[in-house]
């Protein structure tokens, strides 16, 4: 069918307005042949959501999380954590020992869901499981909040991280933030001096000319929200305790001596 039989059988109207146009221009007759038109459709890309009540749904769940002072509407919660993973991405090959957990969402600064943490609920050999839908994106959570150009606060859990403005949060090992333009980031790590692996991890980052949290020693509590339950601000806690450089080594030291 040419283009001209085309159009005129999709709209008159504007079938009589381009014959008018081509009259005017002397495109007329019938050697006269117009190409016809290419059309090409990009196939739509959906954003993966989490379809999942919130935790405030859940009376135990909304108590547990409201009780540490942590906001449940900010999480999810799956009856069947391992049934629904293999809904996002199969994962479990078997689903026997299934289990109810809070599941904590991982988006891009885009906004696009790259991957959730499964919180276990009670005593689990596994107190958190990490699912990754995106393989090639970091293991953080918070990056869709942050202000970049201002200081960037990285906590060692999610749920720390909802105390502290403009703060992220690792939901692995470490990671490297060399790449994602934050001009002045700040590790907290948690207030475990004879962890050796805690230890070796702040060594590091002051080594690298990070800035990075010391914590008092009137501080006894080992994480963010335990010092919040015990009445800590800790917030100023963390602006009056922020090293780097040589000072840094220096608080590390008797940190680590305690």
């Amino acid at each position: 069918m040419s283009f001209n039989n085309l159009l005129k059988e999709i709209d008159v109207n504007l079938h009589k307005q381009y014959t008018l146009e081509k009259f005017k221009e002397g495109h007329t007759g019938r050697n006269f042949v117009v190409q016809a038109p290419k059309f090409e459709f990009t196939k739509p890309v959906f954003k993966k959501s989490i379809n999942l009540p919130k935790a405030s749904t859940n009376s135990f769940v909304n108590e547990y999380l409201v009780n540490r002072k942590i906001d449940p509407d900010r999480f999810y919660y799956a009856d069947k954590f391992m049934e629904w993973t293999n809904t996002q991405k199969q994962t479990f090959d078997t689903i026997k020992k299934d289990e109810s957990r809070i599941v904590i969402p991982m988006y891009d600064e885009n906004k696009n869901l790259i991957g959730f943490q499964g919180r276990a609920l009670g005593k689990s050999f596994t107190k958190y499981i990490t699912v990754m839908l995106d393989e090639e994106a970091p293991k953080v959570y918070g990056l869709e909040t942050i202000d970049k150009t201002i200081a960037v606060y990285i906590t060692e859990g999610p749920f720390d991280s909802t105390f502290i403005c403009n703060s992220i949060a690792m939901c692995g090992a470490d990671v490297d933030i060399s790449n994602w333009g934050i001009s002045n980031p700040v590790w907290i790590y948690d207030n475990e001096p004879r962890n050796r692996e805690i230890v070796n991890r702040i060594g590091r980052t002051i080594d690298n000319g990070n800035s990075i949290v010391i914590w008092p020693t009137n501080i006894i509590q080992k994480d963010i929200n335990d010092m919040v339950l015990s009445g800590h601000d800790v917030i100023s806690v963390v602006e009056l305790n922020t090293y780097s450089g040589l000072e840094a080594k220096i608080k590390f030291n008797n940190w680590k001596k305690i």
